[in-house]
């Protein structure tokens, strides 16, 4: 008959917690190989290693290896999506002002962490099914366009297709400005987000009323 486990705390510490911080401390060793050498150096032994953990704790979280790299390209995901959102939505502005706030949000963190955008945006071809998945942030960016575009600009006039064809063409050419900007980093965030800003609204303007512009 096999023995029930028995969970016990250790020095104040939940089992729960002790599990959530492993788990914590897994994603933030793959996050930082990641960043710094490229997604082929993560492996089960080096991130426990960076971790401090043994393999048997790894498994405890993830069934492999990719398991965890799609874990750290979600945290980055989110991480992203957050911070675009709290500033757009925060700024009271035209949808110029949001789109600077949001854009320099995006940058600012980039810029604290470059590492951010070389697990958003790089060669992730070795790892079956990663890149499909991780395009998904430019999709979500894109969608998040779409549902707010209305409450800045009003209705927006046309085929509702011309309005994701523009917003996937602002969200694209953004992300390569980044990615320029990243190998010769010469403007602020704050230039480089207004900008952004600046084409985005000219892109924008085909498909907004007049008084919103």
């Amino acid at each position: 008959m096999k023995r029930a486990e028995v969970v016990r705390d250790y020095g104040g510490i939940s089992a729960a917690d002790r599990r959530a911080e492993r788990r914590r401390k897994l994603l933030a060793a793959g996050r930082k190989i990641w960043g710094e050498s490229g997604v082929a150096d993560v492996t089960v032994r080096g991130v426990c290693t960076a971790a401090g953990l043994i393999p048997r704790y790894f498994y405890e979280h993830f069934p492999n290896r990719d398991a965890l790299l799609f874990a750290v390209a979600d945290d980055v995901r989110d991480e992203l999506l957050e911070a675009l959102v709290a500033a757009g939505i925060g700024d009271p502005g035209t949808l110029r002002d949001k789109l600077r706030s949001a854009l320099k949000a995006f940058l600012d963190l980039i810029a604290a962490d470059p590492h951010v955008h070389r697990i958003a945006t790089g060669d992730v071809s070795s790892v079956p099914g990663l890149a499909k998945h991780r395009a998904q942030i430019l999709d979500m960016i894109t969608d998040l366009i779409i549902q707010y575009a209305p409450d800045v600009i009003g209705d927006v006039a046309g085929d509702p297709t011309e309005l994701r064809r523009a917003a996937r063409f602002m969200v694209g050419g953004v992300n390569q400005i980044i990615e320029h900007w990243l190998d010769d980093p010469r403007e602020t965030t704050d230039e480089l987000a207004t900008v952004s800003a600046d084409l985005c609204v000219i892109v924008a303007r085909g498909l907004m009323p007049s008084k919103a512009q």
